[in-house]
């Protein structure tokens, strides 16, 4: 398994640039998620601002692809990553 750097998550999640991706994180609760998951959805969309995310927020919001819903990602608790078919361990 290859490591990725925190403060690089971000920017590797943006290059997917709209292709499926799969995160494991710790939920606010404790309890650890794992989401397939995409960028760049705009189908579902009602309007409004994303005021969630900002440049200095920890946060991205993708598309959950089983839930087909808007989630909210906090990339401080990010513990894997699988981008192109490659997974990664966040350190």
């Amino acid at each position: 398994m290859k490591k990725l750097a925190r403060e690089n998550l971000k920017e590797a999640l943006k290059n997917t640039k709209g292709r499926f991706f799969g995160v494991e994180f710790y939920k606010k609760d404790g309890s650890v998620r794992r989401m397939n998951a995409r960028l760049g959805v705009k189908k579902h969309l009602r309007g409004g601002t994303n005021k969630v995310e900002a440049p200095d927020r920890p946060y991205v919001t993708v598309f959950d692809i089983p839930t087909k819903g808007y989630r909210t990602v906090n990339l401080h608790t990010v513990t894997k990553v699988h981008l192109d078919g490659e997974e990664y361990e966040v350190v």
